[in-house]
């Protein structure tokens, strides 16, 4: 943490432990820090979570998606009220704890639970207003720091690979058809329990808005195809979401012209990311990193699938 974020954690700690106090006289010794990142710092107190997000995040935006949050307590984890508070220049807001994934445990991974819910919340209905998804534009950040991190011999296989992409995948473009509400950054952190032994729920509403479903597939497809997901985990997930009438992909038959762009940009998007921080400390890619950058060597080299709808 630099030094210039030292207020802003010690402001949301005791944000958050004013927030759990208003709830609940438990209060469990200090306070602990959930995520430190560029964009969100998430910190813990007792029963509570306070985040920080993104400088720049435009605060109508933001409570619109709060407000789904909200409306839907069955699919994603609802706020502690719907108006952001300031601290700092930045957006915080307040949320009950939930119990993440287990890292350590991936032979307990709810693959079904995470294809379910996303299932659920392609199917309900987006509300007016709601922004776009925000996949695609993290994406295209992302291949933009490769760019800006100076001269690494894994970056051509990347940016040769993104360029073969459409428009609407590196946000050149609008999404087609992106009328689908979208949770926008899936993976097996955005789900917690609440309580512990209670149903899993989305988190994380910063990417949610309308867009192609595909992107929330994307990244279990990416991982399966670059070999970092066994088959049958991808077969649980793919098969759960189907039964659950996830609108992403046909109900039979082969669902890779449907996620095969998206797939190949969330490829591109974790070997940017990768290369630009391999490059930026001095050193080599590990075998996982080398494995993207290699998926996207020879991605560059066959067009990617475009589904009958995406194609027009």
């Amino acid at each position: 943490m630099t030094s210039a974020a030292v207020p802003l954690l010690a402001g949301l700690t005791a944000k958050a432990r004013a927030a759990a106090h208003a709830r609940s006289s438990a209060c469990p010794c200090g306070a602990t820090t959930l995520a430190d990142r560029p964009d969100g710092l998430v910190v813990r107190h007792a029963d509570t979570v306070a985040k920080a997000h993104a400088p720049g995040t435009e605060p109508a935006e933001l409570a619109g998606r709060l407000s789904v949050a909200a409306r839907h307590p069955d699919i994603l984890l609802p706020p502690l009220g719907r108006a952001p508070a300031t601290l700092h220049g930045r957006l915080v807001t307040f949320w009950p704890y939930g119990a993440p994934v287990d890292p350590d445990d991936p032979d307990a991974a709810p693959w079904e639970a995470a294809a379910t819910l996303l299932a659920r919340l392609h199917r309900t209905p987006a509300p007016p207003g709601l922004p776009c998804m925000r996949g695609p534009a993290k994406a295209a950040r992302a291949v933009t720091r490769l760019r800006e991190a100076g001269p690494h011999p894994a970056a051509a296989p990347v940016l040769r690979a993104w360029a073969t992409l459409p428009p609407w995948a590196r946000a050149e473009a609008p999404m087609p058809h992106a009328g689908t509400l979208c949770h926008g950054d899936l993976h097996l952190g955005q789900l917690v329990r609440r309580p512990v032994d209670g149903p899993w729920l989305l988190i994380d509403v910063d990417d949610l808005g309308t867009g192609v479903p595909a992107w929330d597939l994307a990244r279990p497809a990416a991982w399966y195809a670059c070999g970092l997901l066994p088959p049958e985990e991808w077969t649980r997930f793919l098969a759960a979401y189907r039964e659950a009438g996830g609108p992403a992909v046909p109900a039979e038959g082969d669902p890779w012209p449907a996620l095969d762009v998206a797939a190949r940009a969330l490829t591109a998007q974790t070997a940017a990311r990768a290369v630009a921080k391999a490059a930026a400390a001095g050193r080599p890619l590990d075998e996982v990193e080398q494995s993207v950058v290699d998926a996207c060597d020879r991605m560059a080299t066959v067009p990617p699938q475009l589904a009958q709808e995406h194609a027009k």
